[in-house]
C-alpha cells in the first residue's frame, strides 16, 4: 500500500496547535522534578504489540502506511490509554518514519526490522541523504493534532530516533548484533561519521518540532542502540549530535525524556546530552542510576524488566514495590518498563499493574 503523496500531505496540514495546559498531570509534574498526585506510569510500546485490538486494526495494514496514516495512528495511541489507564499516551510511530518521508529506501519487514535497501557506507552516499521538509511529516502532525483533541487531560509523549541508532541502520543496512560496520567507519573515517550523524541530527530534530508545533507535550530520544558503546566513544562519537537535539528543543519548554538499552554506563553521559529525565533500563536499579547520574536529584524514568510481566501475579507486585522504592532516591520518578511491552504480554496484567503503581 502506497504512502501518502507529498501533494496529500500538504493538503492535510494545519497551522500549528496550540499546546493544552496540564500543568497538574502527574506525568507532567513527576518529569519537572515535582511532586506529583500519584505515581506516574506509562509503558513503552504501550500503544499497540498486546492489545488485540491493535492487533484487529494492523491485520492488512503494514506498519509504516499505519504510521502515516492521522486516523490510523491516533486510534492505536488511544488504545493503551482508554485500557490501562496510562498517565501519558505515546504517539504510535516508529523510529525510521521521518527517514521514509525524506526519500530515504528503507522499509521495516515483519519478523525483521527495518531494512535499507542501500546501506549509507561512502562520502557520496552521506552526501546524497535527502534533508526531511516539516511538510513531508504532515500526516503525522495531523494525527498529534486529532490526538490533542481527544486525550482530554492525558500528556502526549512525542519521539524520535537518536542520530546514532538512526545512522547504525543505515550503515548496516538493518538490525545488527555488534554494530561492526558502523563502529569501524566510526573509527576509520571520524570526520564522515559526523557528518552523517550531524545529518541524522536535522532530520531528528525537524521530525519532533513538527510534533511540538501540532501539540505534543513532551518528547523521548530513542538511542536503542547506544549501549554498544564505551562511555568514550559515546562521549566523543554521539553526545554531540544528541545534544543537538535535544538542545533544539530547550526553547520548547517540554520534558525530554532520553532513552537506550544496555545503557548503565553511559547514564551520566546521557544526562550531559541535555535530557530533563533519564530513561533507565531494567539492568540498573533506580538507586544505583541516581548514584550514577550525580549532580542535582535526577529526574528518573524505568524500570521494570518486561520480561516478568509473564511471571505470576505475585513476582510483578513485589518487583513493581521494590521499583517504585528505589525510585524514591531520585528527585522525580516516571514509573515505565525497562523497554517496550513484549506481545506476549496479557493485557489485563498491565491494567493490573497500573492500578497498584497509583497507589504507591
Amino acid at each position: 500500500m502506497p504512502l501518502p503523496s507529498q501533494s496529500e500531505q500538504t493538503e492535510r496540514s494545519q497551522p500549528p496547535a496550540a499546546r493544552r495546559d496540564l500543568a497538574d498531570a502527574p506525568f507532567l509534574v513527576a518529569a519537572r522534578g515535582g511532586r506529583p498526585a500519584h505515581l506516574p506510569v506509562w509503558f513503552m510500546r504501550q500503544a499497540g504489540r498486546s492489545l488485540p485490538e491493535y492487533r484487529a486494526l494492523r491485520a492488512d495494514v503494514s506498519m509504516l502506511r499505519a504510521c502515516f496514516d492521522p486516523e490510523l495512528l491516533t486510534e492505536i495511541t488511544l488504545q493503551p490509554v482508554r485500557r490501562h489507564g496510562v498517565d501519558a499516551a505515546i504517539l504510535f510511530s516508529d523510529i525510521v518514519v521521518p527517514l521514509r518521508a525524506a526519500g530515504v529506501g528503507i522499509d521495516i519487514v515483519a519478523g525483521t526490522g527495518p531494512v535499507v535497501a542501500r546501506p549509507v557506507r561512502s562520502a557520496a552516499d552521506v552526501a546524497a541523504l535527502p534533508a526531511l521538509e516539516p511538510d513531508q511529516v504532515n500526516p503525522v502532525a495531523d494525527g498529534v493534532r486529532l490526538l490533542v483533541d481527544a486525550l482530554d487531560v492525558t500528556p502526549l509523549i512525542g519521539f524520535a530516533g537518536a542520530p546514532f541508532t538512526l545512522a547504525s541502520y543505515l550503515i548496516e543496512g538493518g538490525p545488527s548484533r555488534h554494530h561492526e560496520h558502523t563502529k569501524a567507519l566510526m573509527h576509520a573515517e571520524p570526520a564522515l561519521w559526523h557528518r552523517l550523524a550531524d545529518r541524522l541530527a536535522d532530520i531528528a530534530l525537524t521530525f519532533l518540532r513538527t510534533q511540538l508545533d501540532a501539540g505534543v507535550d513532551a518528547v523521548q530520544l530513542f538511542d536503542s542502540w547506544a549501549g554498544a558503546l564505551s562511555e568514550r566513544d559515546y562521549r566523543e562519537f554521539v553526545l554531540p549530535h544528541s545534544a543537538k537535539v535535544l538542545g533544539g528543543l530547550a526553547d520548547a519548554g517540554v520534558p525530554r525524556i532520553h532513552f537506550g538499552v544496555g545503557t548503565g554506563e553511559l547514564l551520566g553521559a546521557m544526562r550531559d546530552a541535555g535530557a530533563d529525565v533519564v530513561g533507565v533500563d531494567w539492568r540498573v536499579p533506580l538507586d544505583e542510576a541516581v548514584r550514577r547520574l550525580g549532580g542535582p536529584p535526577p529526574v528518573v524514568q524505568g524500570n521494570l524488566d518486561p520480561a516478568l510481566l509473564l511471571a505470576p501475579w505475585p513476582v510483578v507486585e513485589a518487583q513493581a514495590r521494590r521499583i517504585a522504592a528505589e525510585g524514591r532516591a531520585a528527585g522525580g520518578h516516571i514509573f515505565n518498563l525497562g523497554h517496550g511491552v513484549l506481545p506476549e504480554t496479557d493485557p489485563a496484567v498491565l491494567t493490573r499493574l497500573v492500578e497498584l503503581v497509583h497507589t504507591l
